[in-house]
């Protein structure tokens, strides 16, 4: 079972990656790793582009029902089971999933630890036997980033800047208003739909304060190369974020006074 998935695992995502990064590094003139991983980068971006799409939908649909939200919480403040039934109702009758939220962090992960097998492979050019017959096989591969980075070796001056640009692409999609902010009540916190509005909460407050720490501490540790990646990914998805949040912003319907409470 495990090396049918691992087999899958090599021929769907791990393979095609390493050939399109040694395809890249052939064809860029001068034949930078740097600039081949950016290309690749970008490429992937495009490629998660829907999910992104997906995500901001989700997040501003949950934004414009904040007034619903935050109405259905202090008409029902006192019974907590009926408010997490009108919340889970609500969120089924706009066809809203608080999680949906995580879905391009997770889809990105598989793609991540492909890109670090794949760079692993691809400096140690002896071992490209994952190649397809008609990529060109590379002799030497140069792994410094504009003659001067080092994409073998951990990057300090990367950690940080990736970091720092984490915090960036974190911090812009949680501004408020955000209905997935506070996590429903502990009382139903075990019900179906408040497990997943409990998964978007954490998942939230992890990318804004852990993501970024996380994100310098590995990239402290692991090759120039991955960091590199992260850093161009996470610049390429504030550009992104920042143009679709623009065309698609929330609406936010008024608030509920109290007379028809």
């Amino acid at each position: 079972m495990f090396s049918a998935i691992s087999h899958i695992y090599t021929v769907a995502l791990l393979q095609p990656i390493l050939n399109l990064l040694i395809w890249l590094y052939n064809l860029i003139p001068g034949q930078d790793l740097g600039w081949a991983i950016i290309v690749l980068t970008l490429l992937i971006k495009l490629v998660l582009y829907p999910f992104t799409v997906a995500q901001i939908k989700q997040q501003r649909a949950l934004q414009s029902l904040q007034p619903k939200i935050d109405e259905i919480r202090k008409r029902l403040n006192d019974n907590k089971e009926e408010q997490a039934k009108e919340l889970m109702a609500l969120y089924a009758k706009e066809k809203v999933n608080p999680a949906a939220s995580c879905l391009p962090l997770l889809i990105q992960l598989p793609i991540l630890i492909a890109l670090y097998q794949a760079l692993s492979i691809s400096l140690g050019s002896n071992e490209l036997n994952l190649l397809y017959t008609f990529i060109a096989h590379p002799s030497f591969i140069n792994t410094k980033f504009l003659g001067l980075l080092d994409l073998t070796r951990p990057s300090y001056m990367l950690a940080v800047a990736a970091a720092l640009i984490q915090f960036v692409q974190s911090k812009q999609m949680l501004k408020p208003p955000a209905a997935t902010i506070t996590p429903p009540p502990a009382e139903v916190a075990q019900s179906p739909g408040a497990k997943d509005e409990s998964l978007a909460t954490t998942m939230n407050k992890q990318m804004m304060y852990m993501m970024p720490v996380v994100t310098g501490i590995i990239g402290f540790t692991l090759p120039g190369g991955l960091t590199l990646y992260w850093f161009v990914m996470s610049l390429l998805t504030i550009l992104q974020q920042g143009w679709l949040i623009k065309r698609m912003p929330p609406k936010m319907e008024p608030q509920l006074s109290n007379e028809k409470l």
